[in-house]
């Protein structure tokens, strides 16, 4: 990934549990506030999607595209964008640890390109807003 923005949180599960709740996309719109519609068009042979349609607005980012998923087991999850009306790039990831005495440390890491003209310091500001509410979404989730 190019110019990345990254973040990390904690939570209060097993690598494979959080991983369960990345793994199930249609119970996005309930945790992730910028996933408003989602689709999974392809499965992998382990049954995660591989190729997911997802309507997004994150505010400054509004779309619909078509992310390719690449999973590593309960290690971590890769997206690339396949398509998309406003976006050149839409790279990702989730990578899990296991914390020692119990928990998972979660590293969400973001790289959006998009087609019309946008300052970095702005774009930087969308990943920030994305991956924040993702990760803190994600482990009301999975502790809930």
């Amino acid at each position: 990934m190019a110019e990345h923005t990254r973040s990390s949180i904690i939570i209060d599960a097993t690598p494979a549990e959080v991983m369960a709740a990345i793994a199930d996309f249609a119970a996005y719109p309930e945790w992730t506030g910028e996933v408003k519609e989602i689709e999974v068009l392809s499965t992998a042979a382990d049954g995660r999607g591989s190729e997911v349609r997802l309507v997004l607005d994150a505010g400054a980012i509004r779309d619909e595209h078509v992310l390719a998923y690449t999973w590593d087991g309960d290690r971590e999850v890769r997206w690339t964008l396949v398509k998309s009306q406003m976006l050149r790039a839409l790279d990702g990831s989730y990578s899990l640890a296991a914390v020692k005495g119990g928990g998972t440390e979660v590293t969400y890491q973001l790289a959006v390109d998009v087609k019309i003209p946008m300052l970095g310091m702005i774009k930087r500001k969308a990943e920030k807003v994305i991956i924040d509410r993702a990760l803190a979404g994600l482990k009301k989730r999975v502790e809930g």
